[in-house]
């Protein structure tokens, strides 16, 4: 057993010495404020330019604590105490709170809040791409209450479109930009129910072929949805799990292949290599599923077989920006949430940290004149860090302090709930006799459950480029892609477009005009 002095002691000493000799010095946090407050004050001189690109990072489960979390872990990565240490997105000079409820949910799920900021109407739990009409898993309520999403009015503005995700494809968060679904997990027809099927319901990857079949770039996971029952798969030969799941036979891979002008250079691929190979000059579609089913996590990525996530999205951008009309680019991180469900709260912050990588690529690509900027979450997760850790504490490292109940050490990380949750010997697990370093650690938990939850609190939205002071206060979720749109002129309010000077600035235009002004047949 720790003894709580031996803490308490090596607590006292980590604060001592980790404080920076600079930090010491009133001036150093005066000059500062100072220089915050100048780059505040030239933030008065609003970007109203044209958005010629957009691009949205959305950090799946990525709540405030995970944020902050992550902001850490990058520092002391880089050997620094990591309170201080700037994420990319950190550097974006308008934040918002978004409020992620869905239409019948308090806490919401991906899918529904995917539909919010990608379509701009909040729907039911469960449900992709369709209103609050749809009803989830009843697929007769679909048909009349399909909305589309920005990437739909991107492409109809002529401008290049892109996915890139570390999860499966057809996925909640990518499936909301091209299918509508009364069902989320409808991944292939195999799991779809007899019913749904008879009633003409397709499937999400069927989906992702056909419904918008010019889509220029999709990365992610999620090869077996898209090829016959028990195709064996290219990389995984012996694993009956990662076979075709298709019950109509058909090859979606070689459909996709099929849908693209001869006179266009389209690409499938399936590993890093391929990837890095590739010339994107001479790449006019691609399609990349580097596994069965979701993408690994950062931590345990093969680097010769999947290629990380900063280096699918340069990629992305490499081959969208030739398009001189511009482009929408959708990237999600997002096996930050399935971290966060897992209790494994290592691997959650090691995926939001890539994504931070991700989003600093991006920056170096792109210029803030022409080039909107969305970071975001969909919801939260019941994850914290407290217990008064003294500066530089590692994020994954113990609480300074044992129990004051059970005389127990406990780690700064805690979920609310989830498969964390261990009684040993009828009190709680003593941490000091595991490996809580580990990269598949599950923090401990209050209540016990299988997978931990959402968190129902609002989530941040970061942004940067034109109109991207629009992104302000606190925000209905669905607001966002009107912002997005608005910014780049495309979908139904593009009345303030007429007025752009030929600079491109929108800022001889009038104020958003409110969308109660605008029928929804015309908007969705």
């Amino acid at each position: 057993m720790i003894s709580p002095f031996l803490v308490l002691a090596i607590g006292t000493c980590l604060t001592n010495s980790l404080v920076p000799e600079k930090e010491k010095d009133p001036k150093y946090w005066r000059d500062q404020a100072q220089e915050t407050l100048k780059y505040a004050l030239e933030l008065q001189k609003l970007n109203t330019n044209v958005a010629k690109n957009v691009i949205m990072f959305l950090g799946d489960g990525m709540g405030v604590s995970t944020v902050t979390a992550t902001r850490i872990l990058k520092g002391q990565l880089h050997h620094n105490p990591g309170e201080e240490t700037r994420l990319e997105m950190d550097k974006f000079p308008f934040v918002a709170l978004s409020k992620t409820y869905n239409t019948n949910a308090q806490v919401p799920d991906s899918a529904g809040t995917a539909t919010a900021y990608l379509c701009g109407v909040k729907a039911n739990e469960g449900t992709v791409g369709v209103s609050a009409a749809t009803e989830r898993s009843r697929c007769n309520t679909t048909q009349g209450n399909e909305v589309t999403s920005i990437l739909r009015w991107a492409k109809d503005a002529g401008k290049s479109v892109g996915i890139v995700t570390t999860t499966r494809v057809n996925h909640a968060t990518p499936s909301a930009a091209y299918a509508h679904s009364a069902d989320r997990d409808w991944y292939s027809d195999n799991e779809m129910p007899p019913e749904a099927l008879s009633q003409g319901c397709k499937d999400i990857a069927y989906q992702l072929v056909h419904n918008i079949r010019d889509i220029d770039v999709i990365m992610g996971g999620g090869r077996k949805y898209m090829y016959p029952k028990n195709k064996t798969d290219v990389e995984y030969e012996i694993d009956e799990k990662a076979r075709g799941t298709r019950l109509d036979g058909l090859d979606l891979v070689n459909i996709w292949k099929s849908f693209k002008p001869t006179h266009k250079h389209s690409h499938f691929i399936w590993n890093r290599t391929e990837l890095l190979t590739l010339d994107p000059h001479n790449v006019d579609y691609l399609l990349g599923l580097f596994e069965p089913g979701d993408m690994q996590y950062e931590l345990n990525r093969n680097n010769v077989t999947d290629p990380s996530l900063s280096e699918m999205v340069v990629v992305a951008i490499q081959i969208l920006r030739k398009n001189p009309k511009g482009f929408f680019l959708l990237v999600e991180g997002g096996r930050i949430d399935h971290g966060h469900h897992e209790g494994k709260a290592k691997q959650a912050l090691h995926e939001a940290v890539e994504m931070d990588r991700a989003i600093g690529q991006a920056g170096s690509m792109t210029s803030l004149e022409d080039t909107l900027t969305v970071v975001t979450a969909d919801h939260s997760h019941v994850f914290t860090f407290g217990g008064y850790t003294p500066r530089g504490n590692s994020i994954f490292g113990l609480a300074p302090m044992l129990s004051d109940t059970d005389k127990k050490p406990f780690t700064a990380i805690l979920y609310g709930n989830g498969p964390g949750y261990k009684v040993v010997g009828g009190e709680r697990e003593n941490v000091s006799m595991v490996d809580y370093a580990h990269n598949n650690y599950q923090a401990q938990s209050a209540v016990p459950l299988r997978h931990e939850t959402h968190g129902g609190e609002d989530v941040a939205v970061f942004s940067k480029g034109p109109m991207a002071h629009l992104l302000h206060g606190v925000h209905e979720q669905n607001y966002i892609p009107h912002v997005m749109a608005y910014a780049a002129c495309i979908g139904a309010n593009l009345d303030h477009c007429a007025h752009a000077s030929s600079a491109g600035s929108l800022a001889a235009g009038p104020l958003l005009l409110p969308l109660a002004l605008f029928p929804l047949s015309i908007l969705f």
